[in-house]
């Protein structure tokens, strides 16, 4: 079969275009049955370079998927169409100039970081998140400079221009590549901004591209990881944060650009409540603790809302006023219960291991104190324990 043209070469832009449809091979699998279509030409770009593919449609047969093997095209689509068919292809045109936009923008990123810095792109997603991982550490200060220069680059307007060099031109150029290529070699040029071998769709000048935003940075294999937007999906990116500081500004009643010193202070006011919070809990255990018997013999209490530093203050208090066994829960029946059991005068390993048998429970612990989970309803755990205490 000869090697499908590729209409997105001729032109990046082709939202629609007409083929003959000239094989439709059916192939059922656990996803159900597919049809793999091959045109004799086609816009639609299969999945390369760090791009996903392109979807639309061939006549009413939706394409959700595209791929490449040996200059061949697939098609892969819900529906069969019949071989000799004409077509009218319908690109989903919007996510197409929104791969293209991003793409783009990462070239002229990327070219930078390697002009400036001399460091590769040694990948590159192209998904929900647009992220470029980079050989070398790149500061917050290298970053800033870069976007402000790769944003340059789209006022400037530059157009874009792609090549399939023959060997001997491809041999004493210089170029970006990330794998050793061989056959046609496609070379995507931005003067001035970058040269690299890319078989993706591209826009046609760099204004197209819109707004370079590199949102974040991070260590990444001995290197530095950039999530990055551009376009339509940093006016996305900017809405959204938008509406998120316009809430949160009403909420603090502050102003937008003071909304992070409002946020510092509520912060500052929750550790003061947070901490006053756990002195008042604390006094109330205390409290619960005095009204208790001097030399009980054995003490359970069920208190559902403690914290496990909380639950063992509670026992450790309940510990002056018992001579046997002292053991505190917090939980509910339907979560299951967190527990410390403690002891001035019995090895609490035997009754922890027993209590976690009874109640599908895990956990240990020292001699005097042990700690952990189990499950089961609190009188069904009260009644065991009372039983146990009597056996002892």
């Amino acid at each position: 079969m000869q090697n499908t043209k590729k209409l997105y070469y001729e032109d990046s832009h082709m939202a629609e275009f007409t083929a003959e449809v000239l094989s439709c091979e059916k192939e059922t699998g656990k996803e159900g049955t597919i049809y793999k279509i091959v045109l004799d030409r086609t816009a639609f770009f299969p999945e390369g370079g760090g791009q996903s593919a392109d979807t639309g449609y061939l006549n009413d047969a939706a394409v959700s998927d595209v791929k490449e093997k040996e200059g061949i095209i697939y098609h892969i689509c819900q529906k069969e169409l019949p071989v000799g068919t004409r077509v009218q292809g319908r690109l989903d045109f919007e996510k197409r100039f929104d791969k293209m936009q991003n793409h783009t923008g990462e070239h002229i990123v990327s070219g930078l970081v390697h002009e400036l810095f001399g460091y590769e792109n040694v990948g590159f997603h192209l998904g929900t998140d647009v992220t470029m991982d980079f050989s070398g550490e790149l500061s917050k200060e290298d970053l800033l400079m870069i976007e402000r220069k790769a944003n340059e680059a789209v006022i400037k307007n530059i157009p874009v221009q792609t090549a399939f060099p023959d060997k001997e031109t491809l041999a004493s150029m210089t170029y970006r590549s990330k794998i050793e290529l061989e056959g046609e070699v496609r070379i995507v040029t931005i003067p001035g901004y970058d040269c690299c071998a890319c078989c993706a769709p591209h826009v046609r000048l760099t204004g197209e591209i819109g707004m370079i935003k590199l949102l974040s940075a991070q260590k990444y294999k001995g290197g530095t990881r950039v999530t990055m937007v551009c376009g339509f999906r940093a006016l996305a990116d900017y809405n959204q944060k938008s509406e998120q500081i316009s809430a949160v500004s009403v909420l603090l009643s502050a102003k937008q650009t003071e909304i992070a010193d409002a946020v510092a202070h509520v912060k500052e006011e929750l550790t003061v409540c947070k901490s006053q919070l756990t002195g008042l809990r604390q006094q109330l255990l205390q409290l619960k603790v005095s009204q208790l018997e001097d030399r009980m013999p054995n003490i359970c209490m069920f208190e559902p809302d403690l914290n496990g530093n909380e639950i063992r203050m509670l026992v450790n208090l309940c510990m002056e006023k018992c001579d046997g066994i002292c053991i505190a829960f917090s939980g509910s029946d339907t979560d299951g219960y967190q527990f410390v059991a403690g002891s001035r005068t019995k090895d609490m390993r035997e009754f922890g291991k027993a209590l976690q048998e009874a109640f599908e429970g895990r956990g240990g612990g020292k001699p005097e104190m042990i700690q952990g989970s189990i499950k089961g309803e609190q009188k069904a755990i009260e009644a065991w324990i009372l039983h146990k205490l009597e056996e002892n």
